[in-house]
């Protein structure tokens, strides 16, 4: 797939608690990945990086630079998502721990890939990515060490 950005007008009200403050969008956005990162530009303001979060009923956006927070009340901006971004290969660091724990990476199909890769990607800390590792690997199958 190319690599190409849709850009979606979007609203939504500034809602905030005990997790953090996210943009709750006023329609749910549907067709894109929940987790996937986009950039969200506000009028008068630099573009800040989003995860998109969706759930039954509605879709909020986590800001990934917490400092660039819109006022209060109502917004309008634009969300900038990427499409054809996500890596398709393994990244080494998860090949390698793969092949330490003797796991088969070859045993997920592409969508169990693709799943596993943008959790890995999505990663905030290097503690957060090592445990997704263990995670991703501990789930594999044994590897078949048969010639």
């Amino acid at each position: 797939m190319p690599e190409t950005i849709q850009r979606r007008p979007i609203t939504g009200t500034v809602a905030a608690d005990s997790n953090g403050t996210f943009l709750v969008l006023s329609e749910r956005l549907d067709g894109h990945d929940t987790f996937l990162t986009g950039q969200l530009q506000l009028p008068a303001a630099r573009p800040v990086q989003v995860q998109i979060l969706s759930f039954d009923d509605v879709t909020v956006l986590r800001l990934l630079d917490p400092t660039h927070v819109p006022p209060a009340g109502p917004w309008a901006g634009i969300l900038h998502l990427p499409h054809g971004w996500r890596t398709r290969s393994v990244p080494e660091d998860l090949t390698t721990a793969a092949r330490a724990a003797r796991r088969a990476l070859t045993a997920l199909d592409e969508a169990e890939r693709r799943y596993a890769l943008t959790f890995l990607a999505e990663a905030s800390t290097p503690a957060i990515r090592q445990a997704r590792i263990e995670a991703i690997v501990n789930a594999l199958p044994a590897a078949d060490e048969s010639p």
